[in-house]
C-alpha cells in the first residue's frame, strides 16, 4: 500500500458555526478515531484536540479532533488508489488511514473526514480495488468477462493490506463466476459475503448462437 504523507492541526472550536467558518477557509474538519484504550472515569492529561469518548464497561477510547486544507488532501481523496497515512499534528507522527468521508448534496465538496488510527497489531476493514488477471476460457470461447466488485473489503494489519486485490480467471467457463468464497489470500480475511460473485463470464448473443448451432449439428 502506498503511503501519503498529511500534516493536521489540532481543532478545539467545535460545532456547525466553527466547521462552516473552517470551510470558508477551504479546510476541512477531521475525526482521528481509534486512538488508546482508557479507563473512565478518566483522570489522564488530553492533548489539545484531543476527547474521550465513552464505549462501554467503563471504557473509553480517545479521540483526536483535526482539521487539514483541501489541498492536502486532494491527491488522497480523489485517488482511485488507497493510502497507509502517516499523519503528523504538533510534530508528533502516527498512522492513519481513510475511513470515510462526508461530501456535499449539491456541491460535492468535502464536508468531513473520518480518519482511523492503526498499528501493527490491531487488523483493520478497508476496501481494496480488484484487478483481474489472466485470459478467461469462457472469453476464448466468445463469452464476455464481467467484473461484478470493483472492491473487496478485507481485513488484515494495515501493512498487509496490498493496492490490489488480483483475481485470476484463467478458468472461468462460459456461464460460470468466481466468488468471494473461491478465492484465499495469505494474511488477508475477505469479509464480503462468500456468495458475493466478483467476476463472471457471461454468454453473448453469438455465444449462444455457436452452442445452438453445436448442439444441433450433434443431432
Amino acid at each position: 500500500m502506498k503511503t501519503f504523507q498529511l500534516t493536521a492541526e489540532p481543532r478545539t472550536e467545535l460545532g456547525k458555526k466553527a466547521s462552516k467558518a473552517l470551510r470558508k477557509e477551504e479546510k476541512i474538519p477531521v475525526v482521528l478515531n481509534g486512538g488508546k484504550l482508557v479507563d473512565l472515569p478518566f483522570t489522564g492529561t488530553l492533548e489539545a484536540g484531543e476527547k474521550v469518548v465513552e464505549l462501554c464497561n467503563n471504557k473509553g477510547i480517545i479521540a483526536t479532533d483535526l482539521t487539514v486544507t483541501a489541498d492536502a488532501v486532494r491527491k488522497l481523496i480523489y485517488s482511485p488508489d488507497i493510502f497507509a497515512i502517516e499523519l503528523t499534528v504538533n510534530g508528533v507522527k502516527k498512522n492513519a488511514v481513510l475511513k470515510d468521508l462526508q461530501f456535499h448534496p449539491v456541491t460535492d465538496k468535502v464536508l468531513h473526514i473520518d480518519l482511523l488510527e492503526v498499528n501493527e497489531e490491531k487488523p483493520v476493514v478497508m476496501e481494496v480495488p480488484v484487478k483481474l488477471e489472466g485470459h478467461a476460457e469462457g472469453v476464448k470461447a466468445g463469452g464476455k468477462l464481467v467484473l461484478s466488485m470493483k472492491k473487496l473489503k478485507v481485513r488484515a494489519i494495515y501493512t498487509n493490506i496490498p493496492e490490489r486485490i488480483v483475481v485470476n480467471v484463467d478458468d472461468i467457463k462460459l456461464g460460470q463466476t468466481k466468488k468471494v468464497g473461491d478465492l484465499h489470500y495469505e494474511g488477508l480475511e475477505l469479509v464480503n459475503a462468500k456468495n458475493a460473485v466478483v467476476c463472471a463470464v457471461q454468454l453473448t448473443r453469438a455465444a449462444r448462437g455457436a452452442q445452438a448451432a453445436a448442439a444441433a449439428a450433434g443431432k
